[in-house]
């Protein structure tokens, strides 16, 4: 069985993705300092062209799919508001699989715990902020 989920809100929330991204990551909020910290070479960033930006939108929409399905799966059992299932499958998924699978590559890496932080931070926000949409469209 395929858990039922609304596209629309899936494809609103892939595309979310990418304003909390752009925001988080312009140089006058965290863009700077997250290039010195990661060690990123501008020259390459910008010689990648759009293919990062596309596979951006393809991992968001997985996630987002994801997340959506994850969502219906959780209303049916918790019977609750569906924002706020949203918002809890949200931050449980968040918790459970990026928070700690990034934890450990970049203990294993040596990155710099701020580095860590950050990304980790980044990864909430743009979570919480589909789990959002996905629970204001409902299913």
């Amino acid at each position: 069985m395929v858990p039922e989920v609304n596209i629309w809100a899936v494809l609103v929330a892939t595309l979310s993705t990418m304003v909390v991204g752009s925001i988080w990551y312009t140089p006058k909020v965290f863009g700077t300092w997250w290039m010195q910290a990661a060690k990123a070479d501008r020259a390459k960033a910008e010689a990648a062209g759009i293919r990062p930006i596309l596979v951006t939108v393809l991992v968001s929409f997985v996630s987002a799919w994801v997340l959506a399905g994850a969502t219906s799966i959780a209303h049916e059992f918790y019977d609750g508001a569906f924002l706020t299932d949203a918002l809890v499958t949200g931050l449980f998924l968040w918790a459970g699989f990026t928070a700690a699978r990034f934890v450990t590559h970049d203990a294993f890496e040596g990155r710099p715990g701020r580095l860590t932080l950050l990304n980790v931070a980044h990864e909430l926000v743009t979570v919480l902020v589909m789990a959002l949409i996905i629970g204001l469209f409902g299913i």
